[in-house]
């Protein structure tokens, strides 16, 4: 395994719980299409993927239901489940030592990159982080490869990719950095299956936030 000077963290099932605010948001646009879901286990799917995507897979909207779906979404996660959310124990420790260390710090998430500066700033850890991007409000970069590429171009590491690894929570973080030509580090803590994660062969996998804490400590620079 190579050794690494950045760390490019996913966002949900990452670094935060958001799943409630997630499910409830979308629970709220199924609704406005007279649809109850009351299984939450089956919306889990929708932490992390891009939503457009996930209305489409899972209840079949065509694309622009799905659109519609998000605008409702939106709705209610902007202004009430943006804030049910929560840092896992031990996130802030581990980001602590990974910039007292020296560290390059940067957030890559598949989430609007305005929700993600207010979730960062509303945790107090924004100053962590040299580089936070996000997807855009009009979903032109949802995918994660392009989301990692915007952030590896912010960060000048464009053509030193080997440098670079990415921690994320589900199949999509690690295709997504496979795409991109770097590294992916994996956690099952989140929001992602054991199974889809191991599929994908990531170069680490760490059960808890302390084990990810130490063994980032070990890789990186």
């Amino acid at each position: 395994m190579n050794t690494y000077d950045t760390v490019l963290f996913d966002l949900d099932g990452t670094l935060t719980e958001s799943g409630e605010g997630i499910i409830k948001s979308v629970q709220y646009a199924l609704e406005q299409f007279g649809i109850v879901e009351a299984d939450t286990e089956r919306l889990r799917e929708f932490v992390g993927p891009p939503l457009v995507g996930s209305f489409q897979k899972f209840y079949h909207f065509d694309q622009e239901q799905a659109k519609q779906a998000l605008a409702y979404y939106r709705e209610r996660f902007s202004t009430i489940g943006i804030f049910e959310n929560a840092l896992y124990p031990g996130v802030k420790e581990m980001l602590d030592a990974l910039y007292g260390k020296g560290v390059h710090l940067a957030l890559a998430s598949s989430k609007p990159e305005k929700y993600v500066l207010q979730i960062l700033e509303h945790f107090q850890i924004a100053s962590y982080f040299s580089v936070v991007t996000g997807s855009t409000m009009d979903d032109k970069r949802t995918k994660k490869v392009d989301v990692i590429e915007e952030t590896l171009k912010r960060l000048g590491k464009e053509t030193e990719r080997e440098k670079v690894l990415m921690v994320g929570d589900t199949e999509h973080d690690v295709i997504g950095a496979k795409e991109a030509g770097i590294d992916c580090a994996a956690v099952t803590y989140g929001y992602g299956t054991l199974e889809e994660i191991e599929m994908e062969e990531p170069v680490l996998i760490a059960g808890s936030v302390e084990e990810l804490k130490h063994e980032l400590l070990n890789y990186c620079e």
